[in-house]
């Protein structure tokens, strides 16, 4: 019997880069030790994070952060403000950011944190109070060259503005701790953007080494409604495809015209997500009905008799076997996560199962093309590293240069994954892109463990 909790977000994340690592491993057994290693965190910070409520009364929460790995640079990961959140869902998810980090080529370690403290429907005096005590404590263990966490689900502008506060009174510095911040006193141009540019930058890659082509006419699902799904939206239509699709906690909403979703439509729906209210608020404006349809409770993928693109840009396992079996129906060829873990092992199997068969170029029916999270929505931290780069020049890059630098980070960034599973993937012409994001990744941060002595 095991003297560790049962994890089951963390172990499920560490079950999928250990498979998609063993052809590597097979041909390199050393790495097996650097594997043990890479899986328990440096550090872990649990703390009680109490506040004051409007009415007086005291509310409590958990605070953490999980300082993964740092082996190539200071910690970096986003702080999430959930009720779902818990040690085993912060350890896959900066387990998954030390890999993620790495492709981007920056110098970046791997961490995430958070707290159970629920967002909505909480005032702003109530958010900036608990701000202020979650930034009491987590302000020990942060730093411009240690720990420099940024946003995350729950964690938006106006959060990260009330903690960069806290943490300038608490250590009476100016200092590039977050990144994440307002364009006015030391964020980046394109932050708020990047997981969705650099999503759909991505899956540009993909278009044109599968089928030659680009996303004029493609029919895409997006799930969520946040930030990573609105940009990536918007990006789509100003490319030429077509959004079918948005969803969040409460239903999905499909498009039931030619045209679907306009960029007006993702702006109003962008306003009523900065409000904290549900899709359900779009739905009841006059007008919607006629050309959209609201399925309560339901995700998008089972929606849609068509489809070309699936980008999953709401949370962990939003996708699962049968939903993967869905979208082969429906014709899908290009599965990219922006949310991070998006598919189910499930999923990803029948993914990669039906990229197996394939055996010519000339015969691709019945493939979906995946990209896992930590490859294709790398987008976001490389812009906090881009962020932390400007901090420490004392400088700011317009728009045009950090959308120039994320695209080429991006496009590197798929380079790296399709030689990577091209040298690693057997059995089909096409490379696993999940074995090449998981084997480049884990190769970089095992070389630097072992030069500084975690492991031999």
């Amino acid at each position: 019997m095991s003297n560790l909790p049962v994890e089951p977000e963390f172990q499920q994340a560490v079950a999928e880069i250990t498979q998609t690592l063993e052809p590597f491993l097979v041909k390199n057994p050393e790495y097996r030790r650097a594997l043990d290693v890479v899986q328990i965190p440096e550090r872990v910070i649990q703390f009680r994070v109490t506040w004051e409520r409007d009415d007086g009364t005291l509310a409590v929460n958990r605070g953490f952060r999980c300082q993964f790995n740092s082996a190539l640079g200071p910690y970096k990961g986003g702080l999430r403000l959930h009720p779902t959140v818990n040690l085993s869902i912060l350890k896959f998810l900066g387990f998954e950011q030390i890999f993620k980090n790495a492709l981007t080529g920056l110098m970046m370690g791997g961490g995430k944190g958070g707290s159970d403290f629920d967002p909505k429907g909480k005032s702003d005096h109530e958010i900036r109070r608990f701000c202020y005590a979650f930034m009491q404590e987590l302000s020990r263990h942060i730093g411009a060259d240690l720990d420099v966490p940024a946003g995350d689900i729950g964690t938006g502008g106006r959060e990260i503005g009330f903690m960069f506060g806290a943490y300038k009174k608490y250590r009476n510095e100016f200092s590039g701790i977050l990144t994440g911040k307002g364009a006015n006193w030391g964020g980046s141009n394109i932050r708020p953007e990047a997981t969705g540019y650099g999503l759909v930058y991505y899956v540009t890659e993909m278009l044109k080494d599968l089928d030659n082509t680009d996303w004029k006419g493609k029919k895409v699902l997006i799930s969520g409604a946040g930030n990573v799904a609105q940009y990536a939206a918007l990006k789509v239509l100003e490319l030429g495809g077509k959004v079918l699709s948005l969803s969040d906690s409460t239903g999905s909403l499909i498009a039931t015209n030619e045209e679907g979703f306009t960029s007006k439509d993702i702006s109003t729906i962008a306003e009523i997500k900065l409000a904290r209210k549900s899709l359900t608020s779009f739905v009841e404006q006059s007008g919607v009905e006629s050309r959209f349809k609201w399925y309560l409770g339901e995700r998008p993928w089972t929606l849609v008799e068509k489809a070309d693109v699936a980008l999953p840009s709401a949370s962990q396992n939003e996708l699962n076997g049968e939903e993967a079996k869905a979208l082969l129906k429906a014709g899908v060829r290009y599965v990219a996560e922006g949310s991070n873990m998006g598919c189910t092992l499930e999923a990803i199997e029948i993914f990669e199962e039906s990229r197996k068969s394939v055996k010519s170029k000339a015969n691709t029916e019945g493939l979906i093309f995946y990209a896992p999270g930590k490859a294709a929505n790398a987008g976001g931290v490389a812009v906090s590293g881009l962020e932390m780069a400007q901090n420490s020049q004392r400088l700011k890059w317009t728009s045009e240069e950090v959308d120039a630098k994320l695209k080429e980070i991006m496009v590197t960034c798929y380079k790296t994954c399709w030689d990577t599973g091209k040298e690693f993937s057997e059995g089909s012409i096409l490379p696993s892109l999940v074995a090449g994001a998981n084997i480049a990744g884990f190769i970089k941060v095992a070389n630097a463990m072992r030069d500084q002595g975690d492991w031999w």
